[in-house]
Parts: structure tokens; sequence; C-alpha cells
């Protein structure tokens, strides 16, 4: 006779469950330490930003500005 196999097991025979499916206390692992973020090689910071895209941002912050200050402008006066 082929028995399909049950994925959720029967609590009443399932060890180390207490009654009302909770877990008693020692019957599961620590946590693990190794999920932390300060896992791996220690790597120092760098200093951030370079000087060529800092001034490409700066660049493109001055010319939005400039475009938005030339269209109020165009609007006060049109």
């Amino acid at each position: 006779m082929n028995v399909p196999s049950n994925p959720d097991p029967d609590p009443r025979t399932t060890s180390g469950l207490d009654t009302g499916g909770g877990v008693p206390p020692g019957e599961t692992p620590p946590a693990e330490a190794g999920t932390s973020t300060a896992t791996g090689p220690h790597r120092p910071l760098r200093r951030g930003w370079g000087r060529g895209p800092l001034i490409a941002v700066w660049a493109l912050v001055i010319v939005c500005a400039l475009f938005f200050l030339a269209y109020a402008i165009v609007l006060a006066t049109g």
C-alpha cells in the first residue's frame, strides 16, 4: 500500500514539542554569531567620493540651478 508522506508531522508524536506546539527551553540550538554584519576580514574605510565624480555632480547641480533660474526669469518677465 502506497501511503503519501505528510509534511506536517503529528504534534502528538513529534519529539521536542510542548503542549500547544511550543518548543521547550534548550531544545533549539543558540543563534550563531556568524550571521552578524561584522563577519569577514576587516577592510579599512576609503575616503569616499573621488575628485572627478564630485566635480561632475556639482557641475550638474549648477547647470540645473542656472536652468531653473533662467526659466523663472523668463516667466517673470514674459
